[in-house]
């Protein structure tokens, strides 16, 4: 897909690092669980707020339209920082899920979801290489969370901890300041003429949020959009099973007997693995061969990383496990660096904040529910971690055959309806000249002209 924007030689670098501190360590959930003694579905519903609950996608996609995506960023460090801040001073719970959770979530939301945005204005061509490398920053989240909540953990407590990584979220304000701003230019409101009387006119403010939900929030695209509703649907499914390596892959491997270090060790080989692996799967994604074809690249990474997952349910020694993290990075990097980018050639630009609201909404669902039901698993049977990897496995497994069966399927159906189309102009065009066409099982048929004559009036 082309954009209608000319490509902009700025630096991306900002959205690089408002998306590096994007992830809260497991050894943190260790940490919560000694302080509640609560089950374990509760206490991982706390951590798993922050994303979802803070994805409010329309509202991100006006303050992108109304300030920037500038603005945005900025606003959304702040609030991030706070939220990190005042959760070192909780004292339950339900607040830590309102600051921690609510807060904090709404802040990453502000500046994850402006800095992709801005990337589809910067760029028009290699916007594949683009997306990957400003996920680089993610990357380098992964690897460096994991050593700092461990060492922040054993010297300052989780409040500490806490504290500080309010002090790294104000990085995003820093980040989001050195982004050039550009005209996001957002669906064009289309000026229709008076509805026409009714019996029960409806209230103004209704109307009004109406529309307004109507523009931000796509549901048009949704309705209409097959490839949309195809890779949402799929997405969705998908995460309910691709983020639960990350929570509990140090505690599943701790449980079997590894050092704590080392176990901590195995999240950073995964993100420092990507920070090399993003940029090449950007690389291969953005060659010509393969513009049409990125779909199947995003749902073949998913079934990847899903059949690597049961490897990892095999066998816990430590040396299975880092060969497991190098195997799980390669399919982790094709996902990181393909998800907004398939997004980007499905959705037009113009349209690309409010379908990126409506999607990270629908996918927030899914990362809300995926590990507190994990922890659910584990609770009902007795912390055994195979069946999450397991459970993991399973959503991957089957949304990558299922996107990929319905790619595959609506692009058949689009080919046949292009030829079904040109057969009929064809033959329209054969009809006026008395011609003979072949039609597509290789018979040929003689069209004549029909001639009437008038013999009385």
């Amino acid at each position: 897909m082309v954009s209608s924007t000319k490509e902009r030689p700025s630096p991306f670098w900002g959205g690089i690092g408002a998306r590096a501190p994007s992830r809260i360590s497991s050894l943190l959930c260790l940490s919560l669980l000694e302080w509640t003694c609560l089950p374990g579905s509760q206490v991982t519903l706390g951590p798993g707020l922050a994303y979802p609950l803070g994805n409010t996608g329309p509202l991100c996609s006006i303050l992108v339209g109304r300030f920037g995506c500038r603005v945005t960023v900025m606003l959304g460090g702040a609030l991030a920082s706070l939220g990190m801040v005042a959760s070192s001073f909780c004292r339950t719970l339900s607040q830590l899920y309102l600051t921690a959770g609510f807060i904090t979530g709404l802040g990453m939301c502000f500046s994850f979801q402006s800095s992709i945005t801005v990337l589809g204005f910067y760029f028009s061509r290699h916007r594949a290489l683009a997306n990957a490398l400003a996920s680089v920053g993610v990357s380098l989240g992964i690897t460096l969370w994991p050593l700092l909540s461990r060492y922040l953990l054993e010297d300052l407590g989780w409040r500490g901890t806490f504290l500080v990584f309010g002090g790294v979220f104000l990085h995003c304000c820093v980040c989001g300041a050195i982004l050039r701003p550009v005209a996001t230019s957002m669906a064009p409101e289309t000026i229709e003429g008076p509805p026409p009387p009714s019996k029960t006119p409806a209230p103004g403010c209704l109307a009004a949020c109406g529309r307004a939900i109507q523009r931000h929030l796509a549901f048009d695209i949704l309705r209409h959009n097959a490839g949309y509703r195809v890779f949402t649907l799929g997405v969705m499914w998908m995460i309910l099973g691709f983020p639960l390596p990350h929570v509990f892959l140090v505690p599943y491997a701790m449980r079997n007997g590894v050092d704590e270090h080392k176990a901590a060790l195995l999240i950073s080989i995964i993100g420092f693995s990507n920070i090399f692996l993003r940029p090449m799967a950007g690389l291969v994604a953005g060659r010509r061969d393969f513009a049409g074809h990125r779909k199947y690249l995003f749902s073949l990474a998913a079934l990847l990383n899903g059949l690597t997952n049961l490897v990892c349910a095999v066998s816990a020694d430590f040396r299975v496990l880092v060969g497991y993290c190098l195997v799980y990075s390669v399919s982790m990097s094709g996902i990181g660096a393909l998800l907004f980018q398939v997004l980007m050639d499905i959705v037009p630009m113009d349209r690309f904040s409010s379908a990126l609201g409506l999607f990270t909404i629908l996918e927030s669902i899914s990362i809300l529910i995926s590990p507190p039901l994990a922890g659910l698993l584990l609770d009902t049977t007795n912390n055994n971690f195979s069946y999450v990897f397991y459970m993991s496995s399973f959503f991957l497994i089957s949304a990558a055959l299922f996107m990929g069966g319905s790619f595959c399927a609506l692009q058949k159906k689009e080919r046949q309806s292009k030829q079904a189309e040109a057969e009929g102009a064809i033959t329209e065009a054969a009809s006026e000249q008395g011609l003979t066409v072949e039609d597509s099982r290789g018979s040929r048929k003689q069209l004549y002209t029909e001639i009437m004559y008038v013999t009385s009036v």
